[in-house]
């Protein structure tokens, strides 16, 4: 299955914060839409991301002065992406190895979507279920 996929069925909105933004504003914008990530752009550019783990980073860090600290200065900037046509078992890969659970998606360095690694669990699970089943019928027609 490709990561297309899984935007066909989630949609492609990707929810975004500016890296002048404060951590305040960003963990609004977290809560507002339910995300557990944002990717941290510069005009169309992606120049980071900010999940939870940056934010509960940033406040054994920067304790009470967290809120007002700019997105730049927490966001991971080695960001890992992949295309639309990039298989999902190929960026299980890079979740497991970049130690990442979100991957922005670029399809010709455009941002088209988000994967998280929640998308991925559940699409190689509805896979897995479609195995077993295709199996279970083998399996009783035989009989």
């Amino acid at each position: 299955m490709l990561v297309q996929a899984i935007l066909n069925r989630k949609g492609s909105e990707v929810i975004t914060v500016s890296r002048d933004a404060t951590i305040e504003q960003a963990a609004r914008i977290m809560s507002e839409h339910k995300v557990g990530a944002l990717v941290v752009t510069l005009g169309d550019e992606v120049v980071g991301i900010l999940s939870h783990r940056e934010v509960v980073s940033g406040l054994a860090r920067h304790r009470d002065r967290l809120s007002t600290v700019p997105v730049s200065e927490l966001m991971r900037r080695e960001v890992v992406s992949v295309s639309p046509q990039e298989h999902i078992k190929r960026v299980m890969m890079l979740m497991t190895r970049h130690r990442t659970t979100h991957v922005p998606v670029l399809a010709s360095e455009r941002l088209v979507g988000i994967v998280s690694i929640g998308d991925v669990v559940k699409h190689r699970l509805e896979e897995l279920e479609l195995e077993t089943n295709v199996l279970r019928d083998a399996y009783f027609a035989v009989r």
